[in-house]
């Protein structure tokens, strides 16, 4: 069962608290709460709840108001509660109606929000918060005018004139791991092994525990690490020690699982794998966490094995990290670091306002994402950009023709050999200005990455890391909506102030508009005789 507070039914006088002096109406919190669509992003997450079985579900407002908190602040998840619970404006801000001292919900409610959302919800949401936007800025009266029949809802994405410049580019989410060398990767895999052979031993009877040398491995890894300068010939020779001790140990293990399914048929019991010619059903020894790290296991230990017989330092599908094998190694060519860790991105830049519209844990090309991100653009606003920014490596001749055809303008050098005709140097400083603001993008990922640990993913699963990175980007729109929401309140009573000191006072009533929340056209509300 679905429970949900709406948006209309908190006010800022009926909070009540123990406190004695009120709320500010200021307050950074309660701005935002009053900017935020509550009632349309709750329609979004209600889409994955049954509103009819099951238990109640925690407050939907709240839900939205705690993974706001999280990620603005950047705090994990138990810190998450506890701020909620000890913060008056973060209890408002979430839709509570009085202050409390008991925790809203657990914390561990926040991985399955993450489960249940993915990145494809954070996507819907993100596209509300960019309508918001929208609506808030200023336009002139030609364009005020919306098509409004009902009975032909594809009319928002009818062809009209281009406008606005889209700014794409693509990045690596990465993931805080910890980095990862052959070396550390075979010392914690064997580790790993010696675990999972402890386990499977307790549960046998009568059996001497295998001879792993521990021990010595434990010690020949503390020398290794130790030495600052390491030559090939050491690297080699610690590799090739350590693939013996995990091939070892992943032998021993194999024979544990015998010998425990020897004992259980013996006993008459049910068994621990599938056989249809048998009544035994399957039921594996080791909980599912260690069944998955076994199979890692094995997978890493074929991949260390041929690197090091083929004497090559690449393959196919290579694990960098046991706990989360779907991490892949993205080589960028970064003067920081040439190989980064993590999921890659695809995202766009349109006014200040930035979404993800592809997430990848494989490398891939990113200019074949360039027509997605313009027919996206096209969905949300109605129309194609007239500017196209973008990195050399999404102007290919297939990429090119596309926009081409779609009328669509771009900045960068052009194929083939130099123009003769030099440019003027008007059009020198307009191709420059226009080239730069390509950067934005650049620092869209800057901001998410410093700001909101876009380079440092917590999660611990593939799909909750992509709401993870969905959830970063969600954030930083709402910033930038809570920006223009004060840029055009300020200008709002700037302009109130010119109408009531410079015009006619009978007027005033013409331009007052109360809430900043809702859209100031000029336009609009000045008088036909003032025009």
């Amino acid at each position: 069962m679905i429970k949900y507070t709406p948006s209309n039914q908190l006010s800022l006088s009926e909070f009540s608290h123990p406190f004695e002096q009120e709320l500010l109406s200021d307050n950074r919190w309660v701005k935002l709460a009053q900017l935020i669509p509550w009632d349309a992003l709750a329609k979004v997450y209600s889409n994955k709840l049954n509103a009819r079985n099951g238990r109640e579900s925690i407050d939907v407002r709240m839900v939205i108001g705690a993974i706001i908190v999280k990620h603005k602040i950047g705090l994990n998840d138990r810190e998450t509660v506890a701020m909620i619970s000890e913060n008056i404006y973060l209890q408002y801000f979430c839709g509570l109606k009085c202050f409390q001292t008991k925790p809203p919900f657990h914390p561990t409610v926040l991985v399955a929000i993450r489960k249940r959302m993915g990145a494809v919800n954070f996507d819907s949401w993100n596209t509300l918060i960019i309508e918001k936007a929208d609506s808030l800025k200023p336009k002139r009266a030609s364009n005020i005018q919306k098509d409004t029949e009902e009975d032909a809802p594809n009319q928002c994405v009818s062809d009209s004139k281009h406008k606005g410049k889209l700014k794409i580019d693509a990045s690596v989410a990465d993931q805080r791991i910890v980095f990862p060398t052959d070396a550390g990767l075979l010392n914690t895999a064997r580790k790993e092994s010696e675990r999972i052979i402890d386990l499977l031993y307790e549960q046998t009877q009568g059996v001497n525990k295998p001879r792993d040398y521990r021990r010595v491995a434990r010690t020949e890894y503390l020398v290794f690490s130790k030495k600052r300068r390491k030559t090939t010939k050491q690297i080699n020779k610690f590799i090739r020690k350590q693939l013996g001790y995990t091939r070892r140990n992943l032998s021993y293990i194999e024979k544990l699982l015998d010998q425990i399914e020897d004992q259980k048929k013996d006993e008459h019991l049910p068994g621990m794998f599938t056989d249809l010619s048998t009544a035994y059903p399957c039921k594996f020894p080791l909980p599912k966490r260690d069944q998955k790290i076994y199979w890692v296991l094995q997978l890493i230990y074929e991949q260390q094995n041929y690197m090091y017989h083929e004497k090559v330092n690449s393959v196919k599908n290579r694990i960098v990290n046991i706990y989360q094998p779907y991490v892949r190694p993205i080589p960028r060519g970064k003067d920081k670091v040439s190989t980064e860790f993590g999921a890659k991105i695809s995202a766009s830049e349109i006014d200040g306002m930035s979404r993800v519209e592809h997430i990848s844990w494989d490398q891939f090309n990113e200019s074949k994402d360039l027509v997605l991100q313009v027919e996206s653009y096209r969905t949300t606003f109605g129309h194609y950009p007239e500017l196209l920014l973008a990195d050399q490596i999404y102007l290919n001749r297939e990429n090119r023709k596309w926009l081409k055809e779609k009328g669509i303008r771009i900045v960068g050098k052009p194929l083939g050999r130099p123009p003769k005709q030099e440019l003027s140097a008007y059009q020198k400083r307009k191709l420059k200005k226009e080239r730069n603001q390509r950067n934005l993008i650049e620092g869209k990922f800057g901001q998410a990455k410093n700001a909101y640990g876009l380079n440092k993913i917590k999660a611990k699963r593939k799909d909750t890391s992509e709401s993870w990175i969905s959830a970063i980007f969600f954030i930083m729109n709402l910033i930038n909506l809570s920006k223009i929401a004060d840029k055009y309140a300020i200008f709002c009573a700037l302009f109130e102030n010119w109408i009531y000191t410079k015009l006619n006072p009978k007027i005033k009533g013409c331009f007052y508009n109360t809430d900043v929340t809702k859209p100031f056209f000029i336009q609009n509300y000045i008088p036909l005789e003032l025009k």
